[in-house]
């Protein structure tokens, strides 16, 4: 397997084919595209996936949103309050129940998310242009198999989407 690295060494080639430094590295060039795509809007894929929960299931509380997009509740709580400062959601305390923090997208937050997911979809899009449409079909079908068969050894587990939910892949 050709990976463009240009090394000679079989064990470090061998080495650079194992499936987390592949998935590692994939992750940096994901990131890369995403970065140029989102550079105006300053967004991470972490804030976007927090935004585009919100808009799927607006005023549920955090810890909600934490596990649908399987993120710790810790590093949610940091994001949200970036968010939040930066205008794009606001949190409210639950009437039901003091200790949950509610969430909602503001209009500059729609506004954004709309924006940005245009954006992240051209990311993708970059992201798999190397492979033909069954090829990329095929990659998402294993990539999804790995993520749901992994699930429960996640520090933060995902909440699977039920078949009747909404999605989009990405967010």
């Amino acid at each position: 397997m050709d990976i463009g690295s240009g090394v000679k060494s079989p064990a470090l080639a061998q080495w650079m084919q194992a499936p987390g430094f592949l998935i590692r590295r994939l992750h940096q060039i994901h990131l890369a595209l995403f970065a140029e795509e989102a550079a105006a809007l300053e967004i991470t894929p972490a804030q976007l996936s927090i935004l585009g929960a919100v808009a799927r299931h607006g005023g549920r509380d955090q810890s909600a949103i934490a596990e649908e997009i399987g993120l710790d509740r810790a590093t949610l709580a940091s994001v949200v309050a970036r968010l939040e400062a930066a205008g794009l959601i606001r949190r409210s305390v639950s009437r039901t129940d003091q200790r949950q923090k509610l969430v909602e997208l503001t209009a500059k937050g729609k506004n954004t998310l709309a924006k940005m997911q245009r954006q992240a979809a051209r990311a993708d899009e970059r992201v798999m242009a190397p492979l033909d449409p069954s090829s990329q079909e095929l990659f998402l079908s294993l990539l999804a198999m790995l993520v749901d068969g992994g699930n429960e050894h996640a520090r933060a587990k995902l909440r699977m989407p039920q078949d009747n939910e909404s999605t989009r892949p990405g967010f």
